[in-house]
């Protein structure tokens, strides 16, 4: 047993038996909160925003948050205080992270880990803009996950579909590809495929 202040054995044990029955308490709370937690991110950023609402319990201190990427296993603890949100930043995109919390006393003593909430970090949605040259070219400009290819298909009818290039998008998650033949077509339409 730790020891938590230079109190009596009686007080001690008293404070662990108060501590003991709001546990179960806190313990349902704190799972609930987590459970019922707004997850949102910005995807250009990988974050995730967890919040949740303050414990009227007034033994609990504050809550901690445990995360990491398998199930049961937590690589990282994040003590929030009395806090009621949480970013966690610096996610990676398409990985699935895996939260749980628990509550804590003044005292130091924690419950036991809440339910388990699993998030899997988006990936950026894709976007096209498009452009024109003082020559007439055409340049398009595309956003999406990085690494992912495309092909880019032009047509005038919207009947007839052809791929003009293939592109992949770099590390920024864009990539800009330029129609060196749109001068020569009195319309042309553009879209992606991949």
């Amino acid at each position: 047993m730790t020891k938590l202040h230079q109190h009596s054995a009686q007080s001690i044990n008293h404070l662990g038996r108060r501590f003991s029955n709001i546990s179960n308490r806190t313990k349902f709370l704190a799972g609930l909160l987590i459970c019922l937690a707004f997850i949102t991110s910005a995807p250009a950023q990988a974050n995730v925003k967890l919040s949740w609402n303050p414990s009227p319990d007034p033994i609990v201190a504050g809550f901690n948050l445990y995360y990491g990427g398998a199930s049961g296993v937590y690589t990282n603890k994040t003590s929030v205080g009395a806090a009621t949100s949480l970013t966690v930043p610096n996610l990676v995109i398409g990985a699935t992270y895996y939260f749980a919390a628990t509550t804590y006393s003044v005292a130091g003593a924690e419950s036991a880990l809440s339910g388990e909430v699993a998030y899997t970090v988006p990936a950026p949605a894709s976007g096209l803009l498009l452009g024109i040259t003082p020559a007439k070219q055409f340049v398009l400009t595309l956003t999406g996950p990085v690494g992912h290819t495309y092909d880019i298909q032009a047509t005038q009818d919207f009947i007839t579909w052809t791929v003009i290039g293939t592109v992949t998008a770099g590390a920024n998650g864009s990539v800009t590809f330029t129609d060196t033949n749109a001068a020569g077509f009195s319309k042309r339409f553009y879209r992606t495929r991949g």
